[in-house]
């Protein structure tokens, strides 16, 4: 389930989303959303040429029976319905390429920004709704691009245009068109505040669903072992039953801007044939008049309702960018000094000290006053029962968090006042949960050692014994680890682990119970290597 500080990450203010979406991803864009446009404008004006060619065709063709003219309309209705189809092919196209590209761009900003970010916030915010935020929240600018401008730009284009040929057709009915316009617009501005609520709702709902997803993927061995698979299935649906009522609710919501609108149409369209009705009887307005003016207010009602809407889907992609943007608004507690006074020390001078160092995460301690001194060139174990605060000493040392009070010190020199990069360099580290990508095991191996030599490689995995599994996998080292190392036993992915530990040979090695899976013998030989 999402945490009670996820739902805390979250801004109210438009202006500062619509000011951050506008110098970020939409300013840079201008010469090809304008473009764009162009094309929509060109969509909007062959509309207003269908309904502006709908009078001669009733009245020169088909009441007249004007032969000269019949060739003539239908050539050009044909032109219109190509114009507008190609038009509509241009714009869709360039939008589509750069909502596609915009989202990707924030998809990567926000994985760049939540790397730089220290090891408590991670403790509080589970990977589900974190893979929400940089999937699911991040994919509403997309419908900014998609949704939003081309709506404004091609619904807005054509009312402008239909409006022009109902005015040029006549002014009265026209009047008479619009005049319930003004009476809905109230309820609307009310479902606003409405939708914008319950789209919040229902991403909060949707961030649940992802985190209990990837909770159950991760455990289902446990969940297998232990006859809970009913048990489990039951939360889901619970949880899925939530989210689908809280996403009905904003889709009802989103859909009554459109029914507010079609009442107004509705009273609309009334009026005029009951005033173009008696005009026509009385001959003072001709049938090709009427049609071709009603063409225009049947088409001018489509574009306007989907305006209408436009502000119920801003609603709702602000309740995802809003959380989007405030994730960006996290400060990092874990930087690097704007000018390190701190060098790397040489390796036989990789003093390690912790001087009362007191530590914990939220209000829960983990270390209170905590002092000791591992000698550069030596092994120091540190022995304790779990929870002692092991894992968090490696953590405070490598600055995945910071002291809250005390130093922790490299070679005589505080930890923070060292280059960030420079100072993870200072460490191989091997965890009991050993960390692989889906990729290779060459590229796990050699993961951050930068260029190496295929001897250097050879040589740790052989120390690390990944030489005596290799033979037995399809491609050897090509061979591909699979999600979190799935393909390998957890005494294969624990071998990864330390030949990658080996092969970067930084100044000091951190062992998290890194044998733990690794049987007696094998246990032993690596403890030799190491």
């Amino acid at each position: 389930m999402s945490s009670a500080p996820d739902r805390k990450i979250q801004t109210g203010n438009d202006r500062v989303i619509a000011r951050w979406l506008w110098d970020g991803f939409i300013r840079k864009r201008l010469p090809l959303i304008g473009l764009a446009v162009v094309f929509m404008v060109l969509e909007a004006a062959m509309l207003g040429a269908f309904s502006y060619l709908v009078q001669p065709m009733f009245d020169d063709v088909l009441v007249e029976g004007d032969r000269s003219r019949v060739v003539l309309v239908a050539v050009a209705m044909a032109m219109v319905f190509f114009g507008r189809g190609s038009a509509r092919l241009v714009h869709k196209s360039v939008m589509a390429w750069q909502a596609e590209k915009a989202t990707a761009e924030l998809q990567g900003v926000l994985l760049a920004h939540l790397a730089t970010l220290d090891q408590a916030f991670f403790k509080f915010h589970a990977p589900g709704v974190l893979i929400e935020r940089v999937r699911g929240d991040s994919a509403a600018l997309g419908r900014v691009f998609n949704g939003l401008i081309t709506g404004a730009g091609r619904d807005g284009a054509s009312v402008v245009v239909l409006l022009g040929v109902a005015l040029w057709t006549d002014w009265q009915w026209t009047l008479a068109a619009i005049a319930a316009i003004p009476v809905v617009i109230v309820p609307i501005l009310a479902l606003q505040r409405l939708i914008r609520r319950r789209s919040r709702e229902a991403r909060l709902a949707a961030a649940d669903s992802s985190n209990r997803l990837d909770e159950t993927f991760h455990g289902i061995s446990t969940i297998q072992l232990t006859g809970t698979e009913a048990q489990e299935l039951g939360r889901f649906r619970q949880i899925m039953k939530t989210y689908a009522r809280k996403a009905t609710r904003a889709a009802v919501g989103k859909a009554s801007v459109s029914t507010v609108m079609d009442f107004g149409a509705a009273i609309g369209f009334a009026l005029v044939l009951i005033v173009g009705g008696f005009q026509i009887i009385e001959g003072t307005r001709t049938v090709g008049q009427f049609m071709s003016f009603f063409t225009a207010l049947g088409l001018l009602f489509d574009p306007m309702r989907k305006l209408s809407a436009l502000s119920a889907e801003w609603q709702n992609i602000l309740a995802s960018l809003e959380r989007t943007h405030a994730l960006l608004q996290v400060v990092p507690k874990v930087v690097s000094p704007s000018a390190p006074t701190a060098k790397p020390p040489a390796r036989d001078m990789a003093r390690v000290e912790l001087r009362d160092v007191s530590f914990g995460y939220d209000a829960t301690p983990v270390l209170r006053d905590l002092s000791l001194v591992a000698e550069a060139g030596q092994t120091t174990a540190i022995v304790g029962p779990s929870g002692a605060g092991k894992t968090t000493i490696f953590t405070l040392l490598t600055r995945l968090a910071d002291v809250q009070a005390g130093q922790v010190l490299i070679g005589g020199q505080d930890v923070r006042d060292h280059d960030l990069a420079a100072l993870r360099g200072l460490f191989s580290v091997v965890s009991q949960d050993s960390a692989l990508f889906d990729e290779s095991l060459r590229d796990n191996v050699t993961l951050g050692a930068g260029d190496v030599s295929e001897d250097a490689l050879h040589a740790a995995l052989t120390d690390a014994h990944v030489s005596d599994f290799l033979p037995g996998l399809p491609q050897g080292l090509d061979t591909l680890a699979g999600p979190r190392g799935s393909s390998l036993s957890g005494g294969q992915r624990q071998r990864v682990a330390i030949a990658r530990a080996l092969l970067r040979n930084a100044p000091i090695l951190l062992l998290d119970e890194a044998t733990s899976a690794l049987d007696a013998k094998s246990e032993a030989l690596v403890q030799n290597a190491l």
